[in-house]
């Protein structure tokens, strides 16, 4: 079924990501809520088919008016996410989900000795629940390796001291197989026990890093030893912990009550994100563009946010998480900025799909609107290498050679944040011997723009060069010499960790890697790249296919070729006589091969 013009101008911009969609009809009204492996491909398979055999889903898609989408980390998050949705939402075409599942959680129970379990039931008496886990397996996966790794036990015993020290105890198989160390009869102390369940309580968490460390050097400890099977299981171990995927970042059965927002922006609007968690699960999710007026900050726009969003939909939560310091907006709220743990992982989930949204109207503005996308990307390059001008017109230079030869230099130039192929120019290096990138450097921008300058041309707003600070140097060098330093701004980026060198700064700037104005140059110093290479390339190629014949007057290219078909090397055609090559050039020709041929005798 053929998609309307919005619906297939949203399924070209939709991410390659795990996540929920949402489908909705003309009306604003929810129709049906899913997860993805893969946004674009499962939100694009509802528009690519001609038929289909179910008829609720052929009534779904005639309705489909408008697509939302909500990205998570992994598969796992988007069903779990999925779930919480439509036990909220309960959209009319999810009957199929409509039920009172709960998904089982890992408990550590709040008692003496504690012990540590599955189960379907939450009870607020103090207990840490981890999970919900969407698959059975996954979660006794997790729990058989947290009990392998610090035997528990698994009894209902009250292990008071009294109880243990009264003896009312006797130990049993389970410690007999190694899988409890029998705190019930005092042979584990109640100290070593608790470090167990803190052990546990990290790999629920997530936390494994140490412990893939520590069986790993266990590992090469017991092999030295020539303990081989003991190796082999703590080898086992690692690699159980390397595939473990811990608990899902979308649900903590310990956030209730809670709303995360994050913000994010560019030159032009900023994008706040809200999400809504009661009892561990996300219940909902949106983002909003706020257009800057007064170049507002981060700060300035969250906070509107904040308070459009709770005027909005009427929240009340007593805790509010946010990805950046706000003022204490509303009263009776507690504010907190998580840096660690599951929080921050909301937090992150919040920004990404901040993040996702600004992408996203970035890529309608580009559809509807190309110049405004174009000018979004100067402003924006504009503000983080705070130029002085807006850089309409750009130039970037590269040198290619192989060991010094055939050196070659191209330039290529940008305007509007687009390419100008037409002003794209190639140089051959004339006044250096050897392979000295700065020096060609300095040859061709002084090249470039002495000619710019002689001929009235206009300058660009920004040059960049592609090399850290010496090559900006050398460049910079140039500049001074034609007394243009302080009118054109000029940047340098080196290729190691992508840093941008000011000229007379030795601390490079780090631009996030996400960032359109690294992008942009990014892809300038590419392009200047396969320019200069492809020219350098081509040179290499006409000095490979020069023949000692080219250097004997009269000879062209045509005549040449007649002599190699007919001789088949430039020595054969030194040694033949003067009759044999009559045959094949003019008497003129065959004098002067005859004449070079005796001059290298």
């Amino acid at each position: 079924m053929e998609a309307s013009p919005h619906i297939q101008r949203i399924l070209q911009r939709l991410p390659d990501r795990p996540g929920v969609y949402q489908h909705y009809d003309a009306e604003g009204k929810l129709l049906y809520i899913g997860k993805a492996k893969s946004l674009k491909k499962r939100v694009a398979s509802y528009f690519n088919k001609k038929t289909y055999e179910n008829g609720k889903t052929r009534l779904l898609v005639q309705k489909i008016a408008d697509v939302r989408f909500i990205v998570v980390e992994t598969e796992v998050d988007a069903l779990l996410l999925e779930n919480s949705l439509i036990k909220e939402h309960q959209p009319r075409y999810n009957i199929e989900l409509k039920d009172d599942k709960t998904y089982p959680s890992i408990v550590i129970r709040k008692e003496r000795f504690p012990r540590v379990h599955t189960t379907r039931n939450v009870i607020k008496n103090g207990s840490e629940y981890f999970g919900p886990y969407a698959s059975v397996k996954t979660m006794h996966a997790v729990l058989n390796i947290a009990r392998n790794l610090h035997p528990i036990r698994n009894c209902k015993y009250d292990l008071s001291q009294k109880n243990i020290d009264a003896g009312k105890f006797r130990t049993c198989l389970e410690y007999d197989m190694g899988n409890c160390k029998a705190p019930c009869v005092g042979k584990q102390s109640l100290e070593d026990y608790d470090a167990g369940v803190e052990a546990i309580r990290e790999i629920l968490r997530g936390n494994i890093k140490n412990l893939i460390r520590t069986a790993d050097l266990a590992m090469k400890e017991a092999s030295s030893r020539f303990e081989f099977e003991e190796a082999e299981a703590h080898k086992r171990k690692k690699l159980a912990l390397e595939k473990f995927q811990a608990k899902s970042t979308v649900v903590n059965q310990n956030i209730h009550n809670v709303e995360v927002y994050s913000v994010v922006s560019d030159p032009s609007a900023g994008y706040v994100n809200y999400m809504k968690i009661m009892d561990g699960s996300i219940v909902h999710g949106q983002t909003i563009e706020l257009r800057k007026r007064l170049d507002e900050s981060d700060q300035e726009l969250l906070e509107y946010g904040i308070l459009e969003f709770r005027n909005r939909s009427q929240l009340h939560s007593a805790e509010v998480f946010t990805n950046i310091e706000v003022r204490p907006i509303i009263e009776g709220v507690k504010w907190h900025v998580p840096l660690r743990g599951d929080k921050k992982r909301l937090i992150e989930l919040s920004e990404r799909n901040a993040k996702y949204t600004m992408l996203d109207r970035r890529k309608q503005q580009e559809q509807v609107d190309p110049e405004a996308a174009q000018m979004r990307i100067m402003e924006t390059l504009k503000k983080d290498l705070h130029l002085k001008e807006l850089p309409v017109h750009i130039e970037c230079f590269d040198n290619s050679n192989t060991q010094g030869t055939n050196p070659a230099s191209a330039c290529v130039v940008f305007k509007r944040a687009k390419p100008a192929k037409s002003d794209y120019r190639k140089f051959n290096i004339k006044t250096v011997q050897g392979p000295d990138d700065f020096a060609s450097m300095a040859e061709v921008v002084h090249r470039r723009y002495k000619r710019l300058v002689d001929e009235g041309e206009p300058l660009p707003q920004l040059i960049i060069v592609d090399g850290g600070k010496g090559q900006l140097s050398s460049a910079v060098g140039a500049l001074e010499q034609l007394n243009l330093m302080g009118k054109v701004a000029i940047i340098g980026i080196a290729k190691r960790l992508e840093e941008l060198y000011f000229p007379g700064d030795s601390i490079p700037l780090h631009l996030d890697k996400r960032s359109e104005s690294l992008k942009l140059i990014q892809r300038m110093r590419d392009e200047a790249h396969r320019f200069s290479l492809a020219h350098h390339r081509k040179r290499r190629s006409a000095a490979a296919l020069h023949s000692a014949l080219d250097d004997i007057p009269g000879i062209g290219p045509a005549t040449r070729q007649k002599l190699m078909d007919a001789f088949g090397t430039a020595d054969a055609v030194k040694k033949a006589k003067e009759e044999a090559l009559l045959k094949v050039v003019s008497l003129k020709v065959a004098q002067a091969i005859r004449l070079w041929a005796s001059e290298l005798d």
